[in-house]
């Protein structure tokens, strides 16, 4: 029998609250750590993505925070990215109103300006990743002195964007008997030295499967020409419905989305590139259903929760086993199922088939001509521009790169007009006539300074011409233009 939230100690008000929201009874990860959080240990916990964190280590923050003074919080949640700092605080706020508690999201690619005001009027709960939280505290917009409770959410994602650095100064500027909660896909490596250096005592909590269950997901890898992926994509996502899809390259991600929506399938693109109002509305139109397809690069495989995705098209190979696993985790979650289709041109072949090795999937890579999963199409993807074509081969993945093949696009080249013999002749005669026109100009001009230097040495010198020589020579102008 599953242990309620009442028996977990979560106050009446908040149960009410989640129930309206159809969250009735505790997942694996809140039955097992929110007790544990609400009595002041601290915490490291194990679990995947969509597994019910935010609530887990959201509900003993908000209970066990002071009120905030000005500039200087109480609670603080890092995250890694600026989608899931916005995702924690918009799943908290409604709790934090209840508890009286106030929160903030603070992150790149929006106004510092408006973060320094609300952080003047005084935050209790501070949401924030490290880049953002650095140039605040390097401009005093804040102290961390009064931090009673640290949550460090996906550390492992922090290791690999390079963070654990930053994050551990900002650590260190809170007070030294906080309470700290550490979540994380893995537990070793840099993770366990973060849990080594800022925990006292943790309690260990490892919930679900360490990478997501690839066997509750059905693979299938495709043989597709660069020039068939869009019309293959179209027809795809019309079958499997909303579908998110994976290119390597900022420039890849919104060049599908161009050519997806050219081919009739409503499709937005999110990469680190957009501002964070075209990031939201990104989002927001594909949970909504206005989108069937999220072009995207790995910024969004981890940390972004999204409900009912039917399939993930790795429209561009991944970089390596890992990143395949995170990309595919996006679909098949909670006891769900899901499809998963990779993309493969000829030059990435063999690099596809050690992809596989690793993940231990004995999967055949089939021609898009010979499977019956997509029907064949008419439409043809729309054309590459020259402008196109060159970002296409500058951003060739590296896999691509080393086995030392050039990809080739199928581009009209422009073809170059040469003179006629007559206009050739005629514009070198031009060119000499312009060229011995200033240069005899030049001499002239010379000469005439040389002569006027000259009669200045010569003329003999009165009082009146050391004391004030600019008024001759404008005398000697005014002169010269009478005679004009």
């Amino acid at each position: 029998m599953s242990t309620s939230f009442q028996e977990l100690g979560v106050p009446l008000e908040f149960i009410q609250l989640l129930n309206t929201k159809d969250i009735t009874v505790p997942t694996p990860i809140q039955e097992a750590t929110m007790q544990d959080a609400m009595q002041g240990n601290d915490l490291c916990g194990r679990a995947p993505t969509g597994s019910g964190k935010t609530i887990a280590f959201g509900i003993p923050v908000i209970t066990g925070v002071a009120k905030a003074t000005a500039k200087r919080p109480t609670g603080l949640i890092l995250a890694p990215t600026r989608e899931l700092a916005e995702q924690i605080t918009s799943e908290l706020q409604g709790l934090a109103q209840l508890g009286k508690r106030s929160m903030l999201a603070v992150y790149g690619g929006t106004s510092i300006k408006k973060h320094k005001n609300r952080l003047n009027k005084g935050v209790d709960i501070l949401v924030a990743c490290p880049g953002r939280l650095n140039d605040l505290l390097q401009q005093k917009a804040l102290t961390l002195d009064d931090v009673s409770f640290v949550v460090i959410d996906e550390a492992d994602r922090m290791a690999d964007m390079g963070f654990l650095p930053e994050v551990k100064k900002i650590v260190q500027l809170t007070k030294g008997d906080r309470q700290t909660i550490l979540f994380s896909a893995t537990l070793d490596g840099a993770v366990s030295e973060l849990t080594r250096q800022f925990q006292n005592n943790p309690i260990r909590h490892e919930v679900g499967s360490k990478t997501p269950d690839m066997q509750s997901m059905e693979h299938f890898f495709w043989k597709v020409n660069r020039d068939s992926r869009v019309p293959a994509a179209a027809n795809l996502i019309l079958q499997r419905g909303k579908t998110i899809v994976f290119t390597r390259t900022r420039y890849g991600a919104e060049r599908a989305a161009k050519h997806l929506k050219q081919s009739g399938i409503g499709a937005v693109a999110l990469h680190g590139g957009k501002t964070q109002h075209q990031r939201d509305r990104s989002l927001r139109a594909f949970t909504d259903g206005e989108a069937l397809a999220l072009v995207c690069t790995d910024v969004a495989a981890r940390g972004i929760h999204i409900d009912n995705v039917d399939c993930v098209l790795h429209y561009d190979p991944p970089e390596d086993s890992k990143a395949y696993i995170h990309r595919s985790g996006r679909t098949a979650r909670a006891g769900a199922t899901g499809i998963v289709v990779c993309f493969v041109d000829k030059v990435q072949h063999s690099y596809v088939k050690r992809l596989q090795r690793d993940l231990q999937l004995n999967i055949p890579i089939t021609d898009i001509q010979d499977t019956n999963a997509i029907d064949a199409t008419q439409q043809s993807p729309a054309a590459l521009t020259s402008h196109e074509s060159k970002h296409e081969l500058k951003h060739v993945s590296k896999h691509d790169r080393d086995t030392k093949k050039r990809v080739r696009i199928n581009t009209p080249r422009r073809r170059k007009t040469r003179p006629t013999d007559k206009k050739k002749k005629f514009n070198i005669k031009k060119r000499k006539a312009v060229i011995k026109k200033t240069v005899s100009n030049m001499t002239s001009r010379s000469k005439k300074n040389k002569i006027r230097k000259r009669r200045r040495l010569a003329e003999p010198r009165s009082q009146e011409n050391s004391s004030s020589h600019k008024t001759i020579n404008r005398r000697r102008r005014s002169t010269k233009r009478k005679n004009k």
